[in-house]
Parts: C-alpha cells; structure tokens; sequence
C-alpha cells in the first residue's frame, strides 16, 4: 500500500511514468507546454528592446537598467500596448529569472487591493530588505519592484494609504503603477512616480507584428484578413493576436479571409449599417422598426451598432453640425443605458428615431 500511495510499483521497479518531477529538466516541461500556450504569452516581449514602438520609453528604462537603479513608474496609456510587459521585461533583466518570484509582487484587478492589502500585503513585503547579490553570486539591484496592474480601479483611500509606503519605503522597494486612465490616479500618487505614456501601436507595427507570428505559426492570412484585423483591434496588439489565433483554430490550414475576421470580431457588415441608415432617411417608423428587428435577429451586439452608426454619420457631408450634435449625444446617452443593462431593441430604436427625425425634419 505504501508503495503504491508514493507512486512506486510492488517490485520495485519504476517505470518512466513514475520518473520523479526532481528528474524532469525544467526546459523540457516548458516545451511541452509551449506549442498549447496562447500566442499573447508565446510572444510576449522577453527584453526592453523586443518592445514595439514605444522608444522614449524603452529609452530611459535602458538607462535606468545599466545603471542599476529605478525610479517609481507610472505607466498609461490604452489597452494591449505592452504596459505590463515592459515593467516585466525590465524586471527580468534587472533580478534574472531566478529571482523574479522573491523580488517582484504583482497584483491585478482580480486582486483584491483594499486598504487592508495595502495595509498588510504590499506594506510587509516593501519593509522586507533585499541583498545585492545573486545566488550564482553575480550582483543585482538591492531592492524588490511592486508591481499594481490596473492601478485606476483601486479605491482612493488605498491608493492614499499607498502614498505613505511609497515614501517610507523608497530604499528597498520601487512601485509601479499601470493603468488606462491617469485621471484616476490622486495627485499625490501621480508626482511620486515618473510617467510613461504608451502610445496606440501604428498600422505598420502591428501588421509587422502580426505577419511575423503568422510565419512564425505556419498561418495562412490573406492581405485583407491581416488589414481586418488591425482596423478591429485599435490599436491593442493583444486584442489581434488573439482573434488571429481564434481565426487560425477555426480555420485550420484553409487562408484565413477578411470575412472570417469580421465573423470573429462582431463587426456588422458595412452593407447592413448603411441599409439601416438609409432607412432613416424614409420617414417611416413602421420600416424603421422592421430594420432594426432584423438587424438584431442577426444576434449583433447593440454596442457595436451604435459604434458603427457613430463612425458611419458623423464623418457624413450632407448633415450640418446641429444634426451632428443631436445624434451624438443621443449615442451616448443610449450607450450609458446599455452600460446600465438597458434593452437593445428600446436603445437602437431610440437613436434611430431621433436619426430619422433629424435627416427628415431637422427643424423640428
């Protein structure tokens, strides 16, 4: 019984599946892990200088590096930009793999980062001193690195609670703070660090970017599906990389075309947006209901309607900047409501009527 609980057979033989994980080299499991990995982490930046097209801030973080030495960060800028992987990446070269886990706390938004955690978690781990030296022996910086993705979703009084830390500790721990949205970062917080805006990546980036993992992962793209793919994505490489994979489970070794992209995405057909905004301009409510029904029979999302509508009649010529408004702030009030859990039928019947009103009686 005892052999069989410590995973040995009766006679003492052990096969290979009883192998011990100790006699596992390491770089072996993490190929076998590899080819399942998604591509976001396969391809995830390893150095500052693998990092896309944010030179200022490569630049200084170079700097900082041969020196040894780190101000507290302040990353923004929009989703998938290569904030997170940065600060890793510099953290990587910085300790060397083998001390990344005793010298690096990150905590996300699926944290929970309270006034207790800061309190108790990121204040004992900041008081903890740090040696400057390796044990290979070889020297590293002699302090830890606090890392706080998604930094503008923790509450004011644990971001006021972070400031006293901050300071206190700056000899043996360096934070860095990551988030979408400065505004939501209090002052205090904001002029201890030093801020790095992420810029949204080019078309040229990402179609460089995209190309080189599709050859790399033996993908067949066409130029339009490739093209599809960034103008969906935004800018967010992150967002592209993974409806490129999404795309490549689903088709296999067929190409990949730009209409399996827009399948993948959401994105509405622009035949169907510009029908329905033809039919605005009928007069008809009784049409205009009968539009919007079949639109949403599709199982399209109303978000990405009114998205669309919004791309679509704003850049129009015919309107004048008075019809431009109206329907404007109509989008997003009607984009508040689908926040709020409105219904999408009510919401795109909505907007279309106030369209319908200002294409055919704009005076009223």
């Amino acid at each position: 019984m005892q052999a069989f609980l410590k995973g040995g057979s009766s006679s003492g033989l052990k096969s290979k599946k009883d192998k011990p994980l100790s006699d596992v080299k390491p770089g072996a499991s993490k190929e076998r892990r590899q080819p399942n990995a998604p591509w976001v982490e396969k391809y995830r930046p390893r150095t500052v200088d693998d990092v896309a097209f944010q030179e200022e801030v490569v630049a200084v973080l170079k700097k900082s590096l041969q020196g040894a030495d780190l101000p507290n960060l302040l990353l923004y800028g929009p989703p998938g930009t290569g904030k997170t992987s940065t600060i890793l990446a510099a953290a990587r070269e910085l300790f060397g793999a083998d001390l990344m886990k005793q010298r690096v706390l990150e905590l996300n938004a699926s944290d929970e980062r309270g006034i207790q955690v800061v309190r108790d978690k990121v204040k004992t781990f900041s008081q903890l001193s740090a040696s400057g030296t390796r044990p290979d022996g070889r020297p590293c910086p002699p302090f830890k690195i606090v890392i706080l993705d998604e930094a503008d979703s923790m509450t004011n009084p644990a971001q006021a609670s972070l400031r006293r830390t901050m300071e206190k500790e700056t000899k043996t721990t360096r934070f860095c703070l990551i988030c979408n949205y400065i505004s939501r970062i209090i002052e205090p917080l904001a002029s201890r660090c030093a801020k790095f805006r992420f810029k949204p990546l080019s078309s040229d980036i990402l179609q460089k970017r995209l190309r080189h993992i599709a050859e790399a992962e033996k993908v067949n793209a066409e130029d339009k599906a490739i093209t599809a793919l960034i103008d969906t994505s935004e800018g967010d490489l992150r967002k592209a990389i993974t409806y490129l994979q999404s795309a490549h489970r689903l088709k296999g070794e067929d190409a990949i075309t730009e209409k399996d992209i827009l399948e993948i995405t959401g994105v509405i057909p622009k035949d169907m947006v510009s029908q329905l905004i033809q039919t605005c301009y009928s007069d008809s409510y009784e049409k205009l209901e009968k539009s919007v029904k079949d639109l949403k029979a599709e199982g399209y999302s109303a978000e990405q309607v009114i998205l669309q509508i919004h791309d679509e009649v704003l850049p129009k010529e015919d309107l004048t900047d008075k019809q431009k408004s109206v329907i404007a702030e109509k989008i997003a009030v009607c984009d508040q409501r689908l926040a709020d859990g409105g219904d999408e039928f009510l919401q795109l019947m909505d907007l279309t009527s106030v369209m319908m009103q200002q294409f055919c009686h704009p005076g009223n």
